[in-house]
């Protein structure tokens, strides 16, 4: 799970930051702000998850939900950044998922 969250912690970092150089900024503000979210929420979990802690599962279960607002909104747009980031964001949503099974 580790590697998942590290992978959709990139992805929206850089998604976020690429967000910044598109033609029409306004456009991307919920995409920025998504991105940051999920970074933050996603990096919060991982730090956790290294700790040993064993209640997680309520943060787990909100780390699912903004992973896929994060996705939903990253599909939206066409920017290669964009998908890579959604596509981040669904895996990491899954792996959390089956942690949780």
């Amino acid at each position: 799970m580790i590697h998942a969250l590290g992978n959709c912690i990139n992805k929206c970092n850089y998604c976020g930051d690429a967000c910044l150089d598109e033609e029409n900024v306004k456009m991307m503000v919920t995409c920025i702000r998504t991105d940051k979210v999920c970074a933050e929420v996603c990096s919060t979990l991982n730090q956790l998850l290294a700790t040993d802690y064993k209640d997680v599962d309520d943060l787990i279960k909100y780390c699912i939900k903004v992973c896929n607002a994060c996705a939903d909104e990253c599909e939206k747009h066409e920017h290669d950044h964009c998908k890579e980031c959604a596509q981040a964001c669904r895996e990491c949503a899954r792996v959390c998922e089956a942690h949780l099974a």
